[in-house]
């Protein structure tokens, strides 16, 4: 796209001068039909006038379309720049495990809702049908009465109303545990994002220490030119031998070569950075050096793990509060009515209705045994996730502190590779003038260049180690 505005542009300009040259032919030709130097003249004037209004409108079209193409080029340059944060965010959203966040709500909120309808009214419908062997019978005759005997046959169908009014505080503590099992649950996978931090910090530091590697090897390509031009003009003069020259291109192909095996490390780290945030990324992608000011004193640590050890610390107490809702009694309205024979009257021998209400009283005092062994169960579990929980803090701040020590190492290294650098680029340029003026070889002015070369790698090394200690720092502390 932008190389069609840019090309339609030129041709553009190039369309104006054909339209001017073929104009004038034009009317060069009328002129010559029509003599007389006024009809000339005339000819002349208006295709001058004709050419300076067609350039007006064709200059606008041109101007327009470099308009156009120089905003795309601010917008593909603006397209290809990429921050640590927007990578962090992006591969948060494209790794699997933030689905399972959503999963682990709807599960939540199933279960609770599920729960609230054990205060609803329960119905049971119910039938039998049997056959006894035996049946009530009153041994006794008396006058003018007849005590009829029930049929050994019955047959009876009942359905059953019942209304919860106290559990003991069950349902309540059962939607407090689902509650805080969903929250432990989603802890989980934030830590598991959490973790993707660590895998973007090293992409992404690598790319940068690929960047400047590049530079590097530029200066140095520079530097070999530099030299090769002046060894070049000396073996052109017959003061030098072409062994030297060819010694120099050697050294640059060589580090073409490195360049090419760069690029390629580069290209591989911006394709699997891709893949993690789910993005295009041209291979030519710029990424911003981060910014990070560090208070070494402040070691807060706000890890999503901390987080995730006080939600299961949280699930045990929530279950802890239901082994004691369990031992509870329950009471419960309850209405019954049925058809069947005998009715409530065993005495009535055929099919009657009837009907009985009340208040159930339940207390299941089995559980009463285990209560006890639970307690200590939830009781151990705790003092695991506390234990874990010193592990982990012990284990982030002697990482928290090696760290800092390394901090303190690289930007002593970083100082010396400074003077390094200085003392190495005055040698390099000394050398340059001797190789000038044939007081030393081709292979010594490289063996400078190289020595410069590898100090001025050394401090990128080092620059580069010291950014991924000080981003390891706050992902460690959890403020990254």
């Amino acid at each position: 796209m932008l190389k069609r505005l840019l090309s339609a542009a030129f041709f553009v300009f190039i369309e104006i001068d054909l339209q001017k040259y073929q104009l004038y032919n034009i009317f060069a030709v009328l002129s010559e039909k029509n003599s007389g130097k006024q009809a000339s003249h005339l000819y002349n004037f208006r295709a001058h006038e004709i050419y300076i209004a067609m350039n007006r409108s064709m200059k606008r079209i041109a101007v327009t379309l470099l308009f156009a193409g120089t905003a795309c080029i601010v917008w593909a340059q603006d397209n290809t720049l990429l921050t640590l944060e927007q990578t962090y965010q992006w591969a948060q959203q494209n790794y699997p495990m933030i689905r399972q966040k959503d999963l682990v709500k709807q599960t939540a909120a199933y279960t609770i809702s599920n729960l609230n309808k054990g205060f609803l009214p329960q119905l049971t419908v119910s039938g039998k049908a049997t056959y006894q062997s035996d049946v009530t019978s009153v041994p006794i005759t008396i006058p003018g009465i007849n005590i009829q005997q029930p049929s050994k046959d019955q047959y009876q169908l009942l359905a059953d109303v019942s209304q919860l009014v106290y559990d003991g505080g069950t349902t309540a503590a059962q939607r407090n545990v689902q509650q805080v099992n969903a929250l432990v649950e989603e802890q989980k996978a934030e830590v598991e994002l959490y973790k993707v931090k660590e895998r973007i910090n090293q992409l992404y530091l690598g790319i940068l220490l690929l960047d400047e590697q590049l530079k590097q090897v530029e200066l140095v390509k520079n530097d070999i030119r530099l030299g090769l031009q002046r060894i070049t003009a000396q073996v052109n003069n017959g003061t030098a031998f072409r062994s030297s020259q060819l010694t120099l291109e050697a050294e640059l192909l060589q580090n073409e070569q490195r360049t090419i095996e760069l690029r390629s490390g580069r290209k591989a780290y911006v394709d699997v950075l891709a893949l993690f945030i789910n993005r295009p990324l041209s291979e030519n992608v710029r990424l911003v050096i981060p910014v990070s000011g560090i208070a070494v004193q402040d070691r807060e640590v706000i890890r999503p793990e901390l987080k995730l050890f006080n939600y299961q610390d949280s699930l045990f107490n929530s279950q802890q509060s239901l082994v004691s809702a369990k031992n509870r009694p329950k009471v419960s309205l309850f209405a019954q009515g049925g058809y069947g024979r005998p009715g409530l009257n065993m005495l009535k021998n055929e099919f009657d209705f009837f009907y009985i209400g009340g208040v159930r009283f339940n207390w299941a005092l089995g559980s009463l045994y285990t209560a006890k062994k639970e307690r200590q169960l939830l009781e151990v579990n705790q003092k695991m996730v506390a234990v874990q929980k010193d592990v982990f803090m012990l284990n982030t701040n002697t990482q928290l502190k090696q760290q800092e020590e390394d901090m303190g190492k690289l930007r002593q290294l970083m100082e010396v590779d400074e003077r390094i650098i200085a003392i190495r680029a005055k040698v390099k340029d000394a050398s340059n003038a001797q190789l000038e003026n044939g007081v030393i070889t081709a292979n010594d002015f490289l063996k400078e260049v190289n020595a410069e070369n590898q100090a001025r790698l050394s401090l990128i090394a080092h620059q580069v180690q010291l950014m991924q200690a000080q981003i390891n720092y706050q992902t460690l502390t959890g403020k990254q």
